[in-house]
């Protein structure tokens, strides 16, 4: 299957910067955290809300599980899933990677997002050390 790859411009921007905020990603059953990072990168793209993608070091990949699940973006490319699973719960696909983004994006390649009805993800100013 031949699937069409777009280039973001003035009828679909896509913008990627990086965050230096303190980004958290808590689990919405029981408050375990996922994710604690200030290297996120903040993709906007067109009228959507902005996506937070964390690094994959910055993540507990204990609790993470791969699944089968792929989604196809003609602007980003082809995005896996993992599960995130807690003591309390598994779930499904609350998790999306593109490992090999397009040329566009290429920034969030290494980053993982997560599906805000699942987690919490709070966002703060950065301490400087």
């Amino acid at each position: 299957m031949s699937r069409e790859m777009r280039i973001p411009g003035p009828d679909h921007p896509i913008e990627i910067s990086k965050n230096p905020s303190l980004i958290g990603v808590v689990a919405q059953d029981g408050g375990k955290v996922v994710a604690k990072t200030t290297a996120a990168i903040t993709l906007s793209e067109a009228s959507y809300p902005p996506v937070h993608y964390i690094p994959l070091a910055d993540v507990d990949q204990t609790l993470l599980v791969r699944t089968d699940s792929h989604t196809y973006c003609p602007y980003k490319g082809e995005a896996s899933y993992y599960s995130l699973v807690t003591p309390e719960k598994e779930i499904a696909d609350a998790v999306w990677v593109y490992e090999e983004p397009y040329e566009a994006v290429k920034a969030i390649a290494g980053h993982v997002a997560f599906y805000p009805e699942h987690v919490q993800i709070t966002i703060s100013e950065a301490v400087a050390n």
